[in-house]
């Protein structure tokens, strides 16, 4: 990944942050909430190769470490979404190419989201936050998870776009 694409990427990581805090967090969504950012974010760790995926797994987790809404320690979302591009970067050939296929794509990124919410869960325990009972936390995964489905189809097309057209010429 070039350094340009690394600010670019992250440019565009803080705005879609400023977005999540600013709109998206206030809309009170039946069921439970939705996390835009972090679907973007899967969703663009999911279209990058095996060292892009890593890059952009860590800068998700930067950006949302600065949350000053967030009580976990700093570095654990970056620790997270790290392991979820690692994990989408190695498993990506035994899936064949399922970037092409929105449907399974849309899947995934749910699959991603959940399991990066699980790892929030896990770690928060292991460093004694308090998360709560068990069935709200699934709740929460659940609805997460399905307004993930629900509304990865919407920004997609868009985000292939810009993912295109912010690739350099060697990249392509």
């Amino acid at each position: 990944m070039s350094p340009t694409r690394i600010f670019s990427t992250l440019a565009f990581l803080f705005i879609l942050f400023t977005i999540q805090e600013s709109a998206i967090s206030l809309i009170h969504f039946p069921i439970a909430g939705f996390s835009l950012y972090l679907a973007v974010a899967i969703s663009l760790i999911a279209f990058e190769d095996h060292n892009g995926s890593l890059v952009v797994g860590f800068l998700a987790g930067i950006v949302l470490d600065l949350s000053p809404t967030s009580n976990a320690p700093f570095g654990q979302w970056a620790l997270i979404l790290t392991i979820v591009g690692y994990l989408f970067a190695t498993n990506r050939e035994s899936f064949a190419d399922f970037t092409m296929s929105p449907v399974i794509f849309v899947f995934f990124v749910a699959t991603g989201v959940t399991l990066a919410l699980l790892m929030y869960l896990g770690f928060g325990s292991l460093v004694g936050e308090a998360n709560g009972s068990i069935n709200r936390d699934l709740v929460i995964l659940l609805g997460n998870a399905l307004w993930t489905i629900i509304f990865t189809p919407m920004y997609l097309p868009a985000l292939r776009t810009v993912r295109k057209i912010s690739l350099t010429s060697k990249e392509r």
